[in-house]
């Protein structure tokens, strides 16, 4: 029996297709720098170089899972809320052969973890996300990709929640926009704009023993993700 072209294709295509990963960006603020947890790698041909955390997906398990998985193996991170952030494919994204990778990301408050990484890697730190060591496979570009996406999110969104405490002022709030958009923003324009978001809820109280006069704190309406528009 003959066998169509199109028929030898589709079973090659069965046998032969790329591998399917997972990378986790995680985010912080840390001495008013907007910092990216990065691992670094001993050995193979990306020795010395960093990367996310990332790994492959098992065959019993769902993206998030494996996210969850890796986070947690690789980074010692786990119970945390991630998004997913897009999807890589380029063709020459790993040299040891061909992969597709599903990022996913996070905003958190560094101070609340203590990473700890596996002997495959030398190194677990926080770097400063525009200011990049030496990346393996296309991590650079989805920690790029990620930090664009952010700063579009940032201005309709709470995302910012994972980056404050339970309760802040709206200074806190304001420092953290201006840190990851990376411009200063006018106090009267920023208060105004986030009140139409209608994302923040006064608590009533107000933070005292600063030389300044007492601020109002402020809450997240919903801790977790929330788009305005």
């Amino acid at each position: 029996m003959k066998t169509s072209g199109k028929n030898i294709q589709a079973s090659k295509n069965n046998l032969t297709g790329p591998a399917v990963a997972v990378d986790i960006l995680l985010f912080s603020i840390i001495e008013k720098r907007l910092k990216v947890l990065l691992l670094k790698i001993t050995q193979g041909p990306y020795k010395d170089q960093w990367a996310l955390p990332g790994g492959l997906v098992w065959i019993d398990e769902t993206l998030d899972g494996a996210a969850e998985r890796v986070l947690q193996e690789k980074a010692g991170i786990k119970r945390l809320y991630l998004e997913q952030l897009y999807t890589f494919g380029g063709l020459k994204r790993d040299v040891r052969g061909r992969s597709v990778s599903v990022a996913y990301f996070a905003l958190v408050d560094s101070d609340k973890f203590i990473p700890k990484t596996t002997e495959y890697y030398s190194d677990i730190r926080w770097h400063e996300a525009e200011d990049l060591p030496v990346m393996a496979f296309d991590h650079k570009e989805i920690v790029r990709y990620g930090l664009e996406r952010l700063q579009n999110k940032i201005g309709y969104s709470n995302i910012a929640y994972g980056l404050l405490p339970r309760e802040f002022t709206l200074s806190d709030l304001q420092g953290v926009y201006e840190i990851i958009i990376g411009e200063k923003l006018d106090k009267r324009n920023f208060r105004k704009k986030l009140k139409m978001t209608d994302i923040v809820a006064t608590t009533e109280r107000v933070r005292l023993g600063h030389k300044n006069r007492p601020a109002g704190l402020y809450r997240f309406k919903k801790r977790g993700l929330v788009f305005t528009k």
